[in-house]
């Protein structure tokens, strides 16, 4: 998606556009390039995917989008957004649709989600509740302590043990320079998800292709570094 679906929705220069702030910073952008203005709003803590609530609380009469990011091969609530959309009379957007992946693929990632999910100590798991669709395109992973520093910390120890990781996002996008010219007292604006999430977030590797071995290797060098967390934080 770019600019051209956000002009299709009806989005034009002056308007804003109630965007998430953790994933969000490729809408705001788009926003940006048509003159209208980036409204960040806060995420779900589970789904890190825009909250609803606080996406309806971000609109204004001047709103004339919202539009969701889903992350991480995990859907945001389109339902209850567009619920929220339809009572305000604003138009709910999707900024891209969930990735088509190959099926037995998408079978043996969440497969390897689950032992991830059960053998993991020390860090905080995906919350993924029954009936509920995950595409596990990136299996993120948060670092309990006192923020950036226990997970920066935590992935460098990882990949001084060969285990790829990253974080998908630093900086919540209310907080990139980029966007202050567009918001009004950007340092008052507090989003506790958002930044949390970016603090708190690592992206372990997990694809089709690994195997028990990797995962292994995975599962063991988290648990050694997570119970040194638990000691430290106790």
């Amino acid at each position: 998606m770019g600019t051209s679906q956000l002009t299709a929705a009806g989005v034009s220069a002056g308007d804003e556009v109630v965007v998430p702030s953790f994933g969000g910073a490729d809408v705001a952008r788009a926003v940006r390039e048509l003159g209208a203005r980036p409204v960040f709003a806060d995420i779900d803590a589970d789904t890190y995917c825009l909250d609803p609530a606080s996406a309806a609380g971000a609109v204004t009469a001047r709103t004339a989008a919202i539009v969701p990011v889903h992350l991480f091969g995990r859907a945001a609530d389109l339902a209850a957004l567009c619920a929220a959309g339809e009572q305000l009379d604003v138009p709910v957007v999707e900024w891209e649709p969930l990735p088509r992946t190959d099926a037995i693929d998408a079978v043996r990632r969440r497969q390897y989600a689950t032992y991830l999910g059960r053998r993991l100590r020390g860090v905080a798991v995906p919350v993924v509740g029954d009936g509920v669709e995950h595409a596990c395109t990136e299996y993120v992973v948060r670092v309990p302590g006192n923020g950036r520093p226990d997970r920066d910390a935590f992935r460098r120890a990882l990949r001084m043990k060969g285990v790829a990781c990253d974080v998908p996002v630093r900086v919540p996008a209310h907080r990139l320079p980029e966007n202050a010219q567009h918001m009004e007292q950007v340092t008052a604006v507090r989003l506790p998800e958002a930044e949390r999430a970016a603090d708190e977030c690592l992206s372990l590797p997990l694809s089709a292709a690994m195997t028990k071995k990797d995962l292994h290797r995975v599962v063991s060098a988290c648990n050694a570094l997570g119970g040194l967390l638990r000691e430290r934080a106790g």
